[in-house]
């Protein structure tokens, strides 16, 4: 344990950060994480800013401070938490460029108004929207010769097991898809590669975690004996559900292999535990891997079962079905207990688990995964290489591609630099091996991490963006909900520095950055793109079947086609609306009063509104988004008889 100290970089008073046993979390967490002392003492690495010199450093040329017009190095890519959407920041300014809307309604573009977004999204038998809540977590985007390709990003709906897809040529939602017989969809990553064929060097499938374990199929029953969890795989382009694999124990988060064979996730509560005290009665939980080629293999076999209504074949991952190496599904390599997170290093070679009640991490080598399935590794905890202490609660783990990895610790509100090799030697017995390179206080409570390309063979270890979950005395008070807090760091030099604080709305969790040339956004629509399109003024009109009656308008700044339109009192009104300009950046409004429509067209969209015209009256139309130096001229009136 003393070899351990020295390795850690901590100060004298080391033992009080070691967790003696998982049942003293409960107790210690407000405790420790009010109290936690960060001194830097006997050779520790500095904490926050480093050392003055590294502050003034951070002073005269923060990257992140970019002059007027200047645009930024990076996109980043963040979860939206509760509002359902994913945010679009340019980096390392942490300037928020957009958001998209996904999981929830907005008003702002009309997602969940119109009728292309409300068939993405799913409604019921009336129309109305299936779901108006989301907890969005994880975003990931899709890979080809181990990078981004800029073609989709995916993020998950934790509340009700959805995944969207993200395109990023035009930055918007797609498609989402409802895992059936999952609650608590949490962890969500991409293949990088077809585990069997080496042609298919992109993205295929994405792999999600189920969290929470219920009754299959879900009847209402207390018998916690009965609950399990699957493993989910969806197709990267149908985005259909291909199969699920049932398991022992919980999802938490994913990771995927370069290669494209293996699929991983960490298990926290793999007793199954339905009650606190029984998820916290095993001495260790679990990295989960599957054998994605063997999977498909047994699906196309017909070796499955189905669930409930769902026609998704499920195969079984269980540890008693999957004893023999040779033709296992699955292998469970045991890590220490509650991991909070697992990550692929962008060397190929590792998987990375936090301990979060443990203050190690577990180092997973995967060439000796798959010398386990098979059958040259005795066992899969022979895969561990390394489980080296870092510090209090470490979650998420981030990569520099120069062999570095960065390490959340939430209770002791830090991020650790440390080396996977020197982790790895000090492992196999040499105790001279110094694998803890720099630590950095940061404010307060850290979650999620994740570096520049962190998580692709292209890492650059240039920034660091880090989620702390409690901002305290960071900003201005607005009341009791605090904002949280998510921070900045350069990391291309040996030391961290703290660049910039950016104050972000509750509760986003994970987070992808890449350089800005990986994507090509384009700016104006195609008309062509949509079938409903008025591609000429002259075809606007209204067209009247019975009580359904269909408008048809176009806009162009600063008018609309028509200067009002006649309706009568019970029309079943279908009103589309074209964006004739070509400009970009001219996105037009739509709003009409007392019918809650509120929506927009970019440069040569097309979107469409349905409602019945229940109201008579005179109601103006008016474009909601500034457009001309006669913007609030462009009107039209809806007339209802």
């Amino acid at each position: 344990m003393n070899e351990d100290k020295k390795n850690s970089a901590e100060a004298p008073g080391l033992a009080r950060r070691r967790f003696i046993n998982t049942a003293a979390l409960t107790g210690l967490t407000l405790g420790v994480a009010a109290c936690s002392d960060k001194k830097s003492g006997d050779g520790a690495a500095p904490a926050a800013g480093a050392s003055a010199a590294a502050a003034q450093h951070s002073a005269a040329a923060n990257p992140s401070h970019l002059k007027p017009g200047e645009l930024d190095s990076y996109y980043g890519l963040w979860s939206g938490g509760h509002t359902g959407d994913v945010r679009v920041l340019g980096l390392p300014s942490g300037r928020e460029i957009l958001r998209i809307p996904c999981f929830n309604p907005d008003a702002l573009v009309g997602w969940g108004i119109t009728n292309e977004s409300k068939k993405v999204m799913g409604t019921k038998a009336d129309g109305s929207l299936r779901y108006t809540v989301a907890d969005t977590h994880h975003v990931h985007a899709s890979y080809k010769d181990g990078n981004y390709d800029g073609r989709y990003a995916w993020v998950n709906d934790k509340i009700n097991s959805r995944i969207a897809r993200i395109r990023l040529d035009y930055f918007i939602c797609d498609k989402i898809t409802e895992l059936p017989n999952v609650q608590g969809f949490h962890g969500i990553f991409p293949d990088k590669a077809d585990p069997v064929d080496p042609k298919i060097n992109y993205t295929t499938r994405v792999f999600c975690g189920g969290e929470f374990a219920i009754p299959l199929p879900n009847t209402g029953t207390e018998d916690g004996s009965k609950y399990r969890s699957l493993f989910s795989c969806v197709d990267a382009e149908t985005m259909d559900v291909r199969w699920q694999v049932l398991i022992d124990g919980n999802c938490d988060l994913v990771a995927t292999s370069y290669d494209g064979k293996l699929a991983a996730t960490n298990q926290y509560n793999t007793e199954m535990g339905a009650k606190y005290e029984d998820m916290m009665s095993a001495e260790r939980d679990a990295c989960l891997f599957f054998n994605v080629a063997r999977i498909e293999a047994a699906v196309k076999a017909g070796k499955f079962k189905t669930y409930g209504d769902s026609k998704v074949p499920v195969v079984d991952g269980t540890r008693d079905a999957n004893k023999d190496p040779k033709t296992a599904l699955t292998a469970y390599v045991s890590v220490p207990k509650n991991p909070h997170g697992v990550n692929a290093s962008p060397d190929a070679k590792y998987f990375i688990c936090a301990g979060k009640l443990s203050p190690t991490a577990t180092v997973i080598e995967l060439a000796k995964v798959l010398d386990y399935f098979e059958g040259k590794l005795e066992a899969p905890d022979k895969a561990i290489v390394a489980e080296v202490e870092l510090g209090l609660g470490p979650l998420h783990t981030a990569f520099d591609g120069r062999g570095n990895a960065y390490t959340t610790l939430f209770l002791d509100s830090q991020v650790v630099k440390w080396n996977v090799d020197a982790a790895i030697k000090f492992h196999g017995g040499d105790k001279s091996a110094k694998y803890v390179v720099d630590r950095i206080d940061v404010q307060y409570q850290p979650g999620h991490l994740n570096a520049s390309q962190s998580e692709t063979r292209a890492a650059d270890g240039k920034y660091l963006a880090v989620g702390c979950k409690f901002s305290k005395d960071r900003f201005l008070p607005v009341g009791p909900l605090h904002p949280e807090n998510e921070q900045m760091i350069d990391i291309s030099g040996d030391k961290m520095v703290l660049m910039a604080d950016h104050p972000v709305r509750g509760e986003p969790h994970d987070f992808i950055i890449f350089k800005r040339d990986l994507l090509k956004p384009k700016q104006v629509y195609t008309l062509d793109e949509f079938p409903l399109a008025v591609k000429d003024p002259k075809d606007s009109g209204v067209e009247r079947n019975g009580k359904k009656v269909t408008v048809r308008l176009t806009s162009l700044a600063p008018a609309f086609s028509m200067r009002e339109f006649k309706l009568k009192r019970g029309d079943e009104v279908t009103l589309i609306l074209t964006n004739l300009d070509k400009v970009e950046d001219l996105t037009h409004g739509f709003a009409i009063p007392k019918y809650n429509v509120n929506f927009i067209v970019n440069p040569q969209e097309t979107a469409s509104v349905s409602f019945v015209a229940d109201k008579p009256g005179v109601f103006w139309c008016y474009c909601t988004h500034f457009c001309h130096a006669l913007h609030l001229e462009m009107r039209t009136r809806m007339i209802v008889e």
